[in-house]
């Protein structure tokens, strides 16, 4: 797992979804505020990114995992794990690791609500070997055509490689 992370990795399309679904996150800790419980955040950032037109999956099942869900999986490409905790610790990031390479998700989003500013409590994964080969035109597909498009994966027996960095 390394901590460099470069933006320009990800296609243009997943990092304004990302960047949407950090907006989102962002209004819910302004009119929310931290120390509530992580399921209230849930039912509120789902019900923002809904009125986003954002395309939100809760608890989210993995066939490859038994039991633990995802928090929220966003049009089948962005696995979001909400915490509402003191501090994230490396466990809480190899959490969203083992979610993105088991479901071949190209990228994570660990956000703690428990904080004044969620800029600095917001923490992407990334999986390499679960990057789109190639890179979109200029012009992104729209929403409602993104939630129908599957995330496609390299060789699938090689083990996935992943960077970690703060969004």
């Amino acid at each position: 797992m390394s901590t460099g992370f470069r933006k320009h990795d990800l296609p243009d399309h997943i990092e304004q979804l990302a960047h949407d679904v950090i907006g989102a996150a962002i209004e819910v800790q302004l009119e929310l505020g931290p120390g509530l419980q992580e399921s209230l955040y849930e039912q509120a950032l789902l019900h923002e990114l809904n009125l986003r037109n954002i395309h939100a999956q809760s608890q989210a099942e993995i066939a490859t995992i038994k039991g633990p869900r995802i928090d929220l999986l966003i049009e089948n490409t962005i696995v979001v794990e909400l915490k509402s905790i003191a501090q994230i610790t490396d466990i809480h990031k190899a959490q969203l690791l083992s979610y993105l390479r088991a479901g071949r998700f190209p990228l994570g989003l660990l956000i703690n609500f428990n904080t004044k500013l969620l800029r600095d409590a917001t923490h992407r994964v990334l999986n390499e070997r679960a990057i789109p080969a190639s890179r979109e035109p200029a012009s992104s597909p729209s929403r409602s055509s993104r939630s129908n498009q599957s995330t496609s994966c390299r060789d699938p027996k090689t083990q996935p490689t992943a960077m970690v960095g703060n969004a």
